[in-house]
């Protein structure tokens, strides 16, 4: 238990500072543009490398190469080891150069040819610039899973500090020189991309280096290891795929149904990306060479349990952060974003979506953690088609809600339809894991023994910080900041203290261990 919070925990300080930098990028969006037409053609524009990115650098491609790395590492040695990493990278590089190759072709041809109304030759336009992104930022991403399989997870997850430093310098240096209209301006913002992108994979080149990599042209085509890999990676990139082509539909959707829908939702994308950056992606990027290791010295026993620990530390943390945004959703976004061009309005309608979006949470980690369970075993057909079936749901439901509502609300339709897909996704391959063979029949005494502790204390805190957010008021002679402040942090501590000694009186493991990792730590110190 200790050594997963422990490296999980150097990942999340990594991740904290990462998220807490681009909750600030994400308030200079918010007040440099608000929720407008021009803040939903960027959202979109950026979001297409993006979606090549979770396909060609991570996602399908590290859950299929990681556990290939790993049983090389342990049972041919570091020369075929680097050798495997050696012609992935290769051929990668000759994969991404076609696809930004035929995409910049496409989109060039799109704007001199097509007709387009103003929103769309906008977003094109900043696709253009950005479309290059998705090479080097998935050739990072491949370098950062290398050394994650190598031990590494502090220094990577760094990484993404550099897209927020240039994405703030952008908005804070680059925008006002870059012209004095919006439409002009937010093209600073499409050059930081770029930039960001080629630093993030300078970045992890140094610590590649001194774990011995060497790159070097080593032939993909009849490479044995690769050969593996894309046989277990062809199941994952249609799961994937169909994962990024549901995403980019939802929001070509949402750019279509009204103006301010794709740039609302983001913002509640973004909220709930930060308890789930901070713990869930940091607790699965450890998971995967970990159970991958195990699975392949065959220590089942082993598996079983750092799945169940996962499982029960990531609803400690996820369950109570869940109950609190959806509860302090409106004052959350008006401390964080109402300034300069984002209006009252536009609070109301991104928090609106963050309501409808914070009960995913719980089901969007458990997928990360049950999913890599599954890739360590090099099973990846049965997630896939769990996950295709959830996309085609989230899809539908939010098709049949988003055109149902006023224009001012249909950004929920894509809340509500990704809390009911993600947690069908949850509880189905839950069900399925547990019925492999080598698990012999899946039990987590652990998780089972404390979800009734966890989901009382969570409906604890979330009654609470309703009860002081509505009747606890700040001075009335505090100016704005600090009566927001107040709004948020008076039911945020309230609820946390109540919960923490819940879970004390309780003898919840999760509390027990993540406090006594820190005890340990603050003896240490002199």
């Amino acid at each position: 238990m200790a050594d997963m919070l422990k490296s999980t925990g150097a990942m999340a300080g990594a991740t904290l500072a990462s998220r807490v930098l681009g909750m600030v990028r994400e308030i200079c969006y918010a007040r440099f543009m608000g929720d407008s037409l021009v803040a939903g053609a960027f959202v979109l524009a950026f979001m297409i490398p993006n979606l090549f990115r979770r396909l060609l650098g991570e996602g399908a491609l590290m859950a299929a190469f990681i556990p290939v790395f790993k049983e090389q590492e342990k049972t041919a040695g570091e020369q075929a080891m680097w050798r495997t990493a050696n012609a992935l990278m290769s051929g990668l590089i000759v994969v991404l150069a076609g696809v930004v190759g035929v995409g910049l072709l496409g989109i060039t041809a799109a704007l001199e040819w097509g007709e387009w109304n103003e929103k769309t030759t906008l977003m094109l336009e900043l696709l253009r610039w950005v479309f290059p992104y998705l090479f080097f930022i998935c050739l990072a991403a491949v370098a950062m899973g290398i050394l994650n399989a190598r031990g590494h997870f502090f220094l990577p997850a760094l990484g993404a500090l550099i897209l927020n430093v240039v994405m703030i310098g952008s908005v804070l240096w680059l925008a006002p020189r870059w012209g004095d209209k919006l439409n002009d301006q937010i093209f600073a913002l499409a050059i930081g991309v770029l930039v960001a992108g080629v630093a993030q994979l300078l970045y992890q080149l140094p610590t590649l280096w001194r774990e011995g990599f060497r790159p070097q042209w080593i032939s993909p085509w009849g490479d044995d290891s690769v050969r593996t890999i894309l046989t277990r990676l062809g199941p994952g990139v249609i799961g994937v795929a169909a994962f990024q082509i549901n995403v980019l539909i939802t929001y070509c959707i949402g750019f279509f149904a009204g103006e301010h829908v794709v740039a609302s939702y983001g913002y509640a994308v973004r909220l709930l990306e930060l308890p789930q950056g901070l713990f869930a992606v940091s607790m699965a990027t450890f998971l995967l060479p970990t159970l991958a290791g195990l699975a392949a010295e065959k220590k089942y026993d082993d598996f079983r349990g750092q799945l169940d620990e996962a499982a029960r530390h990531l609803l400690f943390v996820n369950l109570p952060a869940a109950a609190l945004l959806f509860v302090l959703a409106e004052p959350i976004v008006q401390l964080l974003f109402q300034y300069g061009e984002f209006s009252q309005a536009a609070t109301e309608r991104a928090a609106w979506a963050l309501r409808c979006l914070a009960p995913a949470l719980p089901g969007y980690s458990l997928v990360l953690i049950l999913g890599r369970a599954f890739y360590a075993l090099g099973e990846v057909k049965t997630p896939v088609r769990i996950s295709v079936f959830c996309l085609g749901l989230n899809l539908v439901l939010a098709l049949a809600m988003v055109f149902q509502l006023d224009e001012n609300w249909r950004q929920c339709a894509f809340g509500v339809a990704n809390t009911i897909s993600s947690t069908m996704n949850a509880a189905l391959l839950w069900i399925t894991l547990s019925r492999r063979k080598e698990l012999t029949g899946l039990k987590l005494p652990g998780l089972s023994r404390q979800l009734p502790a966890l989901l009382m204390m969570a409906a604890a805190a979330l009654g609470l910080a309703y009860l002081l957010h509505g009747s606890v008021a700040p001075p009335a002679e505090w100016g704005a900041v600090p009566q927001r402040l107040w709004q948020v942090f008076i039911p945020l501590l309230g609820a946390g203290l109540v919960y923490w000694l819940l879970a004390a009186a309780l003898g919840v493991d999760s509390a027990r261990a993540i406090l006594e990792i820190f005890r340990r730590k603050t003896q240490k110190e002199p």
